[in-house]
């Protein structure tokens, strides 16, 4: 049976979520029913990594199982034609056959939005974290630095969190102001429960001056929750792209040249 991959952006305001459940509204819910509709037959995602209530994603990545013959442009019509106005299949490609949209990823990146001035931003309430204090982007840069490369990142992971593994590999971690905005950007090759939200509410900490830089060095080496900062809300997270080996033969991101080469090396 072919297997198909979809590029997917979302607005997750909404929704409970990326993953089904029987009595809230998510992203694979409206998803599947649309696709499923253009197939005329009952379709079952599997994404990339699950996005918590309140998360969006730039570009989320996922397949799915369908003998129905249907060409690349009929999936991302067809499925939008069925689709509320928050989500939107960005492309469509027939995969190999041992391709998985979680199992297969080198990488994620994701990107967290804060709104950085002493009002609030009337257009960007929903996907950005209003903070109006000011922010030093340097400063949470340096602490940013204490991050990279493989660490035990238990003082940044969530109670629930059900991974068996606290170590994860961080290839960037970048904060960087856009006028108003500072984008605080991570990819990794995986990504424990409410990590990055954790991280950034930690640098939110060096970044409005009341932690040095150095600080988060310390976070990381206690090797406890309770030593970091607050969970930053989830409306400012976004899944920005998902990185896979190139023989998949699956859209390029823009800064998959600024990646370290041994994400390559340590996928293949």
């Amino acid at each position: 049976m072919p297997r198909w991959v979809v590029g997917v952006e979302y607005s997750g305001g909404a929704y409970a979520g990326w993953q089904q459940q029987p009595d809230k509204p998510s992203v694979q819910q409206v998803l599947q029913q649309a696709l499923s509709r253009v197939a005329d037959a009952p379709i079952l995602l599997h994404c990339a990594g699950r996005t918590d209530a309140g998360v969006h994603a730039l570009e989320q990545v996922a397949h799915f199982d369908c003998a129905a013959p249907r060409p690349p442009v009929a999936w991302v019509r067809g499925a939008n034609a069925w689709l509320p106005a928050d989500v939107r299949v960005l492309w469509a490609r027939e995969a190999a056959p041992e391709f998985h949209a979680r199992y297969s990823a080198l990488a994620r990146w994701y990107r967290y939005v804060i709104y950085n001035r002493p009002v609030n931003s009337a257009l960007f309430a929903g996907h950005a974290t209003w903070w109006e204090w000011p922010l030093d982007a340097g400063l949470m840069q340096q602490g940013a630095d204490y991050m990279l490369g493989e660490q035990d990142f238990s003082s940044f992971r969530a109670q629930g969190c059900e991974s068996v593994s606290p170590f994860r590999r961080l290839y960037f971690l970048d904060a960087l102001r856009q006028g108003d905005q500072i984008w605080v950007d991570v990819c990794a090759n995986a990504f424990l429960h409410h990590m990055v939200r954790n991280m950034v509410g930690s640098l939110l900490e060096v970044g409005s001056g009341r932690r040095p830089p150095g600080w988060i060095g310390e976070v990381l080496a206690r090797r406890d929750r309770r030593q970091a900062g607050l969970t930053a809300p989830p409306q400012g997270l976004h899944l920005a792209a998902v990185y896979y080996p190139e023989r998949f033969g699956l859209p390029a991101h823009p800064r998959f040249g600024c990646l370290p080469g041994d994400i390559k090396r340590f996928g293949e």
